[in-house]
């Protein structure tokens, strides 16, 4: 497998260096996102709002709020008591870097087998660069990178290819989309044009729910109050999904982290 070599300015933590990166930079531990947000989102996933479902079909499965809880609190590390309504929220390293872990197996064997990769994301100021190194890691790899059909719309906006990743753009502004429309809008135009689907998608938000929810190997990140990918990990339905705060201070924060995934992926050079 060919491989790209690794940058010299993101030194290639170990795992209990990159676990106390993630709680200083605030992308676990400790997070932004507070309590309240979260419950409030669990609440209306489970009250049926499908803009929380993050293109998942979950059916009649998930209608108690407190059973979303204890599946955010098994898989992100969010506090477990139903009583503790606001404040600090959490999200544990260690089931972060455990997510990264089980992603950069899956990475592995796309690059082992060339397979086709779909990148995108719905979180571009945070998480765009995150997957821009992925697909350029794979690519070096053997992977097929999917170029996606030109002239695609969703939810107002143009679905483009940006840095090798999928996005949503409008207004001349790459855009904040949890909406599953875009993925969509992507696999619809592959059918249109006779061509195949990705042997993997690697996303987050309902990018990542789409393609899962039709039956594409996914994998993404999503955070503590985004719980659906979760749920859908917890099904069977998403292959993997990482917890971390998606949008953190300075997306360089994510930098170590990258560097940790590719070489546990076999994709960076050590």
């Amino acid at each position: 497998m060919a491989r790209m070599p690794k940058p010299i300015e993101t030194p290639v933590p170990s795992r209990a260096e990159l676990i106390d990166h993630l709680v200083r930079t605030r992308i676990a531990g400790d997070v932004a996102t507070p309590r309240e947000n979260n419950l409030s989102h669990y609440r209306k996933l489970a009250n049926g709002d499908r803009h929380y479902w993050l293109g998942l079909d979950l059916g009649g499965r998930w209608t108690d709020e407190q059973d979303v809880l204890a599946v955010m609190a098994e898989r992100v590390g969010v506090v477990d008591d139903p009583a503790h309504r606001a404040g600090q929220d959490t999200i544990d390293p260690e089931l972060t870097v455990a997510g990264l872990d089980r992603m950069a197996a899956r990475l592995r064997k796309a690059a082992l087998d060339r397979q086709s990769v779909l990148l995108a994301t719905g979180h571009p100021g945070g998480l765009l660069d995150v997957h821009r190194a992925t697909a350029a890691a794979l690519r070096a790899a053997g992977c097929e990178i999917v170029v996606i059909p030109s002239g695609l719309v969703a939810d107002e906006g143009s679905v483009w290819q940006f840095a090798d990743v999928a996005v949503l753009e409008r207004g001349a502004t790459l855009w904040h989309t949890h909406s599953p429309e875009p993925m969509a809008a992507i696999l619809d135009g592959l059918a249109a044009a006779g061509r195949p689907q990705p042997d993997l998608v690697v996303a987050d938000h309902g990018w990542a729910g789409c393609a899962a929810q039709r039956g594409l190997d996914a994998v993404g990140y999503a955070d503590c109050n985004d719980p659906a990918l979760f749920l859908g990990e917890a099904e069977g339905t998403l292959q993997v999904a990482v917890p971390l705060d998606d949008h953190v201070r300075d997306p360089r924060f994510y930098d170590p982290m990258v560097a940790y995934l590719l070489t546990a992926a076999g994709l960076l050079d050590t």
